[in-house]
């Protein structure tokens, strides 16, 4: 190979010469760079001290929290089913777990190169929300059916989370392909729906969904209000998709259509066997951006009556003996919203040196 990639130690020298050239080039800044990374040290050892060592950890020690220099922790120990499971039939978690597990294993191998077709992404996605559905609402399956009112915490999270995607990708590919087309008609009304719907804000179409279109539709064609959420949801990701694919579209020499026509290949299997594919490669980046935004934006349900995790997370701190230890009960659902996004943000790096390296 032309170029070898750095050994491990060989890493750590490099980073050792950068940050002495960086923090230490003179006698001046050596000293603030002392005095800063002090202070930072300082303030690691204090969040560890809180976080760790003084932390008071069990249930059974919650009179010890009152006396505690640091966290408590036994409002999780004793609160975590609320926040991750929400108002769902405490003797039924069982079955909100794997729902959960199902959603989780959908991401993740959809993050293997060998699952990047259409097809197979979409029977992944397809059988993973299936199987999430049938074990949480449960009447399907034989099992005691719980309606979606009583589903809640990271449960409803990730239920909204899956559906928009699941929903909205093909929504985002069919807009993205509206706004090229050749009808005027088609693509102008394309461009304006995509157009309106990013000129709203999020709450703004989810509030119109949940409470607005009641008022004025007839009682038959309303619908559950999640599922009403849930479209509004989607077509919000879909027109933000439609951009990021179009970018992936701009990015594909007019030649290939061109080649294409020229060995008598029909419209559709040029699109699907030549353009697609390369769109996507493309545009999985921004795409995985998307997902990690819409992930995080599920948050705003609770302003309209969802009791997703976040609603959990203010009903567990909600009672007298565990109000004061909010900031626990906080970090604890931020922690987990870290852990997906962190990993989603990473699998996008990960892409762009993927395709970094595929283009050289």
């Amino acid at each position: 190979m032309a170029t070898i990639a750095l050994s491990q130690p060989g890493r750590l020298s490099a980073m050792t010469r950068t940050l002495k050239k960086r923090a230490f080039p003179n006698a001046s800044a050596s000293v603030l760079s002392i005095v800063v990374f002090g202070l930072l040290g300082y303030l690691a050892w204090l969040m560890v001290d809180w976080a760790i060592v003084s932390a008071v950890w069990t249930a059974e020690n919650v009179e010890a929290c009152r006396e505690a220099a640091g966290a408590c922790w036994s409002v999780i120990d004793a609160r975590h089913r609320l926040i991750l499971f929400g108002l769902y039939p405490f003797e039924q978690h069982w079955r909100s777990t794997l729902a959960c597990l199902a959603i989780v294993l959908t991401v993740a191998l959809s993050c293997a190169p060998m699952l990047w077709t259409a097809k197979r992404l979409s029977s992944l996605w397809i059988v993973g929300f299936a199987t999430y559905y049938l074990l949480m609402e449960g009447s399907l399956l034989g099992l005691v059916q719980v309606t979606t009112d009583q589903w809640g915490g990271l449960s409803l999270t990730l239920f909204l989370f899956s559906s928009v995607v699941l929903i909205g990708m093909p929504m985002g590919l069919g807009l993205a392909l509206a706004r090229r087309s050749s009808m005027p008609v088609i693509r102008a009304g394309a461009s304006l729906l995509i157009d309106f719907i990013r000129s709203l804000p999020l709450l703004t179409t989810l509030f119109t969904a949940a409470v607005v279109f009641p008022i004025l539709l007839p009682d038959w064609l309303q619908g559950d209000k999640i599922w009403r959420v849930i479209i509004a949801f989607a077509l919000f990701f879909a027109c933000y998709q439609a951009e990021v694919l179009r970018g992936g579209f701009q990015a594909i020499p007019k030649g290939q259509f061109e080649a294409g026509k020229a060995l008598g290949l029909g419209y559709w299997t040029i699109l699907g066997r030549i353009v697609l594919p390369q769109v996507f490669r493309h545009a999985l980046p921004g795409t995985i951006n998307m997902v990690v935004v819409t992930f995080k934006e599920t948050a705003i349900v609770i302003i309209i009556g969802f009791f997703d995790i976040l609603a959990s997370a203010n009903a567990a701190f909600g009672t007298g003996e565990w109000a004061p230890y909010y900031l626990e009960v906080y970090a604890f659902v931020g922690l987990i919203y870290w852990a997906f996004i962190f990993s989603l943000g990473q699998y996008g790096e990960y892409l762009k040196r993927r395709m970094t390296v595929a283009k050289h």
